[in-house]
């Protein structure tokens, strides 16, 4: 199963590095980043393969949120992100 990660907010060093390191804590494999920089606003999508993880997708967004508290972050299993993006 995978997850989609987003993470939008002004820019600054280290965002992705630390979004990163704690989904490698959390066992979660990485499979697709897109990540961009709109005017100062830092935008990602993350999408990951949650089989082999430790922690439940609610404790993991809430692990991003304290690490990233200046961002905005949302963390959708893949078939909620798909039921909401059904036309």
């Amino acid at each position: 199963m995978k997850a989609v990660i987003t993470i939008v907010g002004k820019d600054r060093v280290g965002i992705l590095a630390t979004a990163t390191a704690r989904i490698a804590e959390s066992n979660a494999n990485i499979m697709e980043v897109s990540q961009t920089i709109l005017d100062e606003y830092f935008t990602t999508i993350i999408v990951v393969d949650i089989d082999n993880m430790n922690i439940d997708l609610p404790d993991l967004a809430e692990n991003m949120r304290e690490d990233l508290p200046d961002m905005e972050i949302s963390v959708m299993h893949e078939d909620t992100f798909n039921a909401m993006h059904r036309v």
